[in-house]
């Protein structure tokens, strides 16, 4: 720069304010030429010194105003110097920097003042800051002591605390568990003296009830007292070393208990003894079990009781040894429902339980099945008196679950309640349930508490849950028995209100067993007990109804019995129609207490005293010998007597035409009608069969004895889908007129192709099982001729009929067989008649019968068209009958 003559003024103004701002102690030049300049950088190196170590920090104040026109100067930029002088732009730059160094140091200084005297008063903080932390150390470490010293003393004092509140707990666990078992002692003590008497006899009980399952369970309940009470335990006692028994002892009570009981009641059990033993039975013996179910009724206990785990299969069906296999691997539980009195020899070693390899598995034909320890078989039939093979029967369990007298009354019963007073039989199940589970929480809790008592070991003081559960179940037993005791006297009120129904229960329930001992008469009546529970309903509902209580049991009574005798009369045979209807008045009569059972059993049996001739010459030494023990009896005693002294009187009773309505002579008139049947019995027993037919009619009515035929519309009325109705044929009778007669009524005939007729024989049984396969279907009529002809496809018909259920409701099946002479002849399936609706279709007998039968053709609607037919009938009517009187 200093060779520059004269620069421009850019460059000058540089220097000058370098002058300015360099100026010592303010004294701002006044000659700030070019030439000022160039003395004040004659030095180079002191001029740069002085810039390098310009006191930047402490410009005077005369200097910063000197400089300020310059910095104001819009060419005082370095970029513009530049371009004039590089050495002018790097002053330019300095002047700049310094003069803003200067203002940022003015803003800067104070603040770093501050901080500095804030240094200084952090770094005395500090220094006050650890002495007081050397004291806090000091302290903390006394707190820390003096706490560990509290802390201990506190855990002390805890667990002082937490032992006296053990302590109290224990003593109030205690209390309280001595005041929960306090009621229990008396039981427990009692219980356990139980007990130990038990153990003398304990041999002897387990010994009889072992019995008791495994033989009585086919027998009768009043055979298996008779067995037990009056044979098995005077055998114990007159042995050599005499076996003690527990006097009266019930097999239920060491079989099962209420809670059980109660259970099989909720699945459907009937409440009779007889069925509370089967079942207990069935529970515990170790023999596969054999049910006898005619009625079905332990069938349908067991599908409740098991519900979808049990496999119900039959024999015969297809893949039923699949399923058999299955559940000898799952250990599940079969049920073989309707088996015949021959099994199928492929489970002969499943029945007798012949397992291999070391009992894993069995075999069924040729086929090793696993068999698991789980696997449960049920056998079930539904014939009334199997005769099985020895081999089966030492097999299994037999049981016989046919129905009682007395647990069909408690059904019949709850039946009728439930139509004449559904609320009150709606209260009494309820009622009932909630009784049974009372009993099963009553035995859970008890179970569950002495489980708990038993497994409670070292201080089972301190089980609060075991107290707990103790006072739970007094809680519960409490409230159970306060129920128990209000449920009493409701059903108390229940059962007297009920009490008033069971004379209709009852006669139904006589008449049931009555018409179900038919078959000992002929093979082919049976009858099933679900076909009669419908007639029975059908009997309540159509009884005359009326307010009072009393008559209406009596409509009842009498509803029942009409139409149970026409239920059952129908498909009886003329030869046994007065043998029912005896039997139907006797038992009746002896229900009510209205005959002396003694005389019954007389007329019945008919004792003859052997040995004795008769006096007078027109009675025989046989009727003779009836008289002198009929004179046995009080009521008739000097009977003898009085015929040997009175000999003309009885002559012309004994002579008479119509023995039966003549008076008895003298005193003997005033005698019970049954009285004078057996006097009848005695004197002229040609005449019983009139004698009882008019018995009957004086007890029951005049509709009992008439033999008029029923219609056939009415007995249609009750056939179904699954109730078939079964001709049992006669000869010389079509009664399968009557079924196309009354088809074409409702529109069922061959023209309409709804109406098939099937003649069985010589291959028809494919076309029988396509016509109804079709009808089920479609809800077409059937007719199934001659069945007899093809006894082996009787089973297949039985399974088809069975399986009616949900077909079409205009679905109907009529069947026509011809009865066997002799029992051992009959093959008709029991299936098949006991849920058909059975016909006899025979001939009348006697001029009144046909009589009837020749006006049953005509009705109210076509007496006029068919006068000719009806003057005719009578015409021939009179004749015969003026023939009767001739001869």
């Amino acid at each position: 720069m200093q060779t520059f003559g004269s620069p421009v003024s850019a460059v000058t103004n540089v220097t000058a304010a370098v002058m300015v701002l360099t100026a010592p102690n303010g004294k701002v030049p006044k000659d700030r030429s070019w030439k000022a300049s160039k003395v004040m950088m004659a030095k180079v190196d002191a001029f740069l010194d002085s810039l390098i170590n310009f006191n930047k920090e402490n410009i005077h104040e005369a200097c910063l105003k000197a400089i300020q026109p310059y910095l104001q100067d819009k060419e005082f930029q370095p970029d513009l110097v530049a371009s004039k002088s590089q050495a002018a732009a790097g002053l330019c730059s300095w002047v700049l920097n310094i003069v803003k160094f200067y203002q940022v140091y003015c803003e800067v200084e104070p603040k770093r003042q501050a901080l500095s005297k804030a240094n200084l008063e952090l770094a005395s903080a500090q220094d006050k800051l650890c002495t007081i932390k050397n004291k806090i150390k000091v302290l903390d470490e006394n707190l820390s002591k003096l706490t560990a010293k509290f802390e201990k003393a506190t855990a002390d004092k805890l667990k002082c605390q937490q032992e006296a509140d053990a302590t109290e707990r224990t003593i109030t666990l205690a209390n309280r568990l001595v005041g929960g078992l306090a009621s229990e002692n008396v039981r427990w003590a009692e219980a356990v003296q139980s007990f130990k008497q038990q153990e003398s006899s304990l041999c002897g009980d387990v010994l009889l009830i072992t019995a008791f399952v495994s033989y009585l369970g086919y027998f009768t309940r009043g055979y298996r007292h008779t067995l037990m009470e009056l044979s098995w335990r005077p055998f114990f006692q007159q042995l050599a070393v005499p076996i003690p028994v527990t006097p009266g002892l019930d097999p239920l009570t060491m079989l099962t208990d209420d809670a059980d009981v109660a259970t099989w009641q909720n699945q459907g059990l009937p409440a009779d003894c007889m069925s509370i033993e089967n079942a207990t039975i069935l529970s515990s013996c170790q023999r596969w079990p054999l049910m006898v179910d005619p009625q079905l009724q332990g069938l349908k206990w067991l599908k409740n009781r098991y519900g979808d785990s049990l496999q119900v299969i039959r024999m015969g069906h297809k893949g039923y040894l699949d399923v058999i296999e299955r559940a000898l691997a799952a250990g599940e539980v079969v049920l073989i429902e309707n088996i015949p009195e021959t099994l199928d020899p492929v489970l002969g070693s499943l029945l007798g339980r012949e397992t291999i390899k070391k009992g894993r598995y069995i075999k069924i034909g040729d086929k090793e099945c696993e068999f698991s320890p789980n696997f449960r078989l049920i056998l079930h039939t539904k014939l009334a008196s199997p005769h099985y093979q020895p081999e089966l029967q030492a097999q299994c369990t037999l049981i016989n679950f046919t129905v009682t007298r007395d647990g069909l009354e408690e059904q019949l019963l709850a039946s009728v309640v439930s139509m004449e007073r559904p609320d009150l039989e709606q209260l009494k199940s309820e009622l009932t349930t909630e009784q049974n589970g009372f009993k099963i929480t009553l035995k859970t809790l008890e179970d569950t508490l002495l489980s708990r008592l038993s497994s409670a070991s070292g201080d089972f003081l301190g089980d609060t849950e075991l107290v707990e559960n103790l006072e739970t179940t007094k809680r519960t037993a409490a409230d159970i028995q306060e129920k128990v005791k209000e449920a009493k006297v409701t059903e108390a009120k229940i059962n007297e209100a009920r009490e008033h129904y069971r004379p209709a229960a009852a006669r139904a329930s006589l008449l049931y067993f009555i018409m179900n001992d038919l078959n000992k008469i002929h093979p082919m009546y049976q009858f099933s007990l679900k076909a009669f529970s419908v007639v029975f309903q059908k009997a309540v509902e159509r009884a005359a109804p009326d307010e009072a209580l009393p008559q209406r049991v009596s409509n009842l009574l009498h509803s029942i019995t009409c139409f149970v005798f026409q239920y059952t009369t129908r498909g009886l045979f003329e030869c046994d129609k007065l043998t029912y209807t005896a039997q139907l008045a006797f038992q009746i009569l002896l229900m009510n207490k209205e005959v002396d059972p003694l005389e019954l059993d007389f007329l019945l049996r008919y004792p003859v005293l052997p040995g004795v001739s008769s006096p007078v010459d027109f009675l025989s030494h046989h009727c003779w010998g009836g008289v002198k023990s009929l004179c046995a009896m009080d009521d008739f005693r000097n009977l003898d007597r009085d015929i040997e002294g009175s000999s003309k009187r009885w002559r012309k009773l004994v002579e008479s035409e119509c023995p039966e309505k003549e008076p008895l002579p003298q005193e003997w008139k005033n005698k019970t009608a049954l009285q004078r049947l057996c006097v009848m019995r005695a004197l002229r027993p040609d005449r019983m069969t009139y004698a009882v037919r008019d018995f009957v009619e004086q007890k029951l009515g005049a509709q009992f004895v008439s033999s008029r035929s029923l219609d056939f519309s009415v007995s249609f009325e009750e056939s179904g889908p699954a109730t078939p109705m079964f001709f049992i044929l006669s000869p010389g009778v079509d009664p399968l007129k009557d079924v196309e007669k009354h088809g074409k009524k409702l529109g069922f005939t061959f023209d309409n192709k709804n109406f098939h007729n099937v003649s069985l024989g010589q291959g028809q049984e494919v076309v029988a099982e396509q016509a109804l396969a079709t009808a089920a279907k479609e809800g077409h009529w059937v007719i199934l001729q001659n069945i007899h002809l093809v006894a082996r496809w009787l089973g297949t018909l039985e399974k088809l009929l069975e399986q009616a259920e949900g077909s079409h409701q205009d679905y109907r099946v009529f069947v026509s067989a011809e009865p066997s002479s002799t029992p051992e002849g009959h093959i008709i399936p029991q299936g098949i008649l006991q849920n058909c609706i059975k016909i006899t279709n025979e001939p009348p007998t006697g001029m009144h019968a046909n009589l009837h039968k020749a006006l049953d053709n005509f009705s109210q609607s076509n007496v006029l068209t068919r006068r000719a037919q009806l003057e005719h009938v009578l015409r021939r009517g009179s004749v015969a009958v003026w023939n009767t009187g001739q001869s």
